[in-house]
């Protein structure tokens, strides 16, 4: 692919990818960069894919398997060559159960998530994610 039209369209289309894969770790893994950071909403920052590996297995095996969020992309921006900075919306859908079987365990919760993406091979992988809470 070359130009900015097809760049941008890559670049959505690895973060649409994560999206889909959220919950199969064989897919999710390889969108990232081997010395990939992560920062999670609670401000948990895993660094690496094999951490990452370990964290996503671990909470695929827990109540957090029912926790799946969405991504609205607001902006791609190119600072340099064979970087890509994606503004985005994250919304967390809880579909876990208080104890007493009433609603969901949380509301849906938003954040600003900015992803890093760097072009590795011809392939843009993401290096970056950090998740920001919002109050609106």
């Amino acid at each position: 692919m070359s130009g900015a039209p097809a760049r941008e369209a890559a670049v959505r289309e690895v973060v649409a990818d994560a999206g889909r894969c959220q919950s199969d770790p064989e897919r999710f893994l390889p969108l990232h960069t081997p010395d990939v950071e992560i920062v999670n909403f609670g401000g948990r920052r895993v660094a690496g894919r094999e951490a990452l590996g370990v964290a996503m297995r671990a909470a695929l095996a827990s109540p957090l398997a029912d926790v799946v969020t969405t991504v609205e992309i607001t902006g791609v921006r190119f600072p340099g060559e064979g970087v890509a900075v994606v503004a985005a919306v994250k919304r967390v859908h809880d579909a876990r159960r208080e104890p007493d079987g009433g609603g969901p365990a949380h509301p849906v919760v938003s954040g600003q998530l900015t992803y890093l993406l760097v072009e590795e091979g011809g392939a843009w992988r993401i290096s970056l994610a950090q998740t920001t809470p919002t109050t609106f």
